[in-house]
């Protein structure tokens, strides 16, 4: 562990691993992003990761996915129901219902960290954003906004510079990326938004490390930590560049 200022002020943040959508194994029950795979976390002494996605009524819910196909029994994307909807809906594991943010603060209330994804549709709307930090603002317990759209991120560092934001990253190479304007792709691979999303951390692909952008932001003296790593040598492999890891699907050492 290095120790520069930036990493003390945010000790918190990577003083244990991160359980990736909650300490979640679906065959016992405990779905991810859900109640149960936070409480496990909780239970186990892990931090967690989670992320978010905004209903068609304009509260933030604890999801994952643009759309419910994957771990629901419906169809659909988030945005175009209701959260009464969503929690009418069964998961197709497991007895929980979909949670609000606010619901998981409540839960959680402080016991352990939250890092938590704001996820974008790249529409340019901050409204997910800006409910966040309104439903975060009386929240004493530790925690950190984190995006992969680095204008979510900046729109954090201007309407509420004391919130602790990072940047979810990796070399964007994906085909997910096409669809966005090249300027921007490139911003987010070089990094050069960094003067504008002020992040306090990065949290990076750990396959595609090292890389530039992330040494040079490391060497600065701010803390990296990485995804999604699933088996002790992936985490040996991870920790040569990081400060902590997100983890799922085994227990790390």
């Amino acid at each position: 562990m290095r120790f520069t200022p930036q990493l003390r002020a945010l000790d918190w943040l990577v003083a244990k691993p991160i359980a990736h959508r909650g300490f979640h194994d679906e065959k016992n029950g405990h779905v991810e992003n859900c109640e149960s795979s936070f409480a496990a976390a909780v239970a186990q002494g892990y931090s967690i990761e989670c992320d978010i996605q905004l209903t068609k009524d304009g509260q933030a819910v604890v999801f994952h996915d643009d759309d419910i196909d994957r771990v629901m029994q419906g169809h659909g994307r988030v945005k175009d129901f209701t959260t009464r909807e969503l929690k009418a809906m069964s998961f197709k594991q497991g007895k929980d219902r979909v949670q609000t943010l606010a619901e998981l603060l409540e839960q959680v209330a402080g016991r352990t960290t939250l890092v938590i994804e704001i996820k974008s549709l790249w529409d340019d709307d901050f409204t997910l954003t800006d409910h966040a930090l309104n439903v975060l603002a009386d929240y004493t317990g530790p925690h950190a906004l984190m995006s992969f759209d680095p204008d979510l991120v900046a729109r954090v560092a201007a309407t509420s510079s004391g919130t602790v934001r990072g940047i979810t990253a990796d070399r964007v190479i994906d085909p997910y990326y096409e669809p966005l304007p090249v300027a921007k792709r490139v911003a987010m691979r070089e990094m050069s938004h960094l003067p504008q999303s002020q992040p306090h951390f990065i949290s990076f692909d750990y396959r595609q490390l090292p890389f530039q952008p992330i040494t040079e932001f490391q060497a600065a003296g701010f803390p990296i930590i990485t995804w999604t790593i699933e088996n002790d040598a992936q985490a040996k492999q991870a920790r040569r560049w990081c400060d902590q890891i997100t983890f799922e699907n085994f227990v790390p050492a």
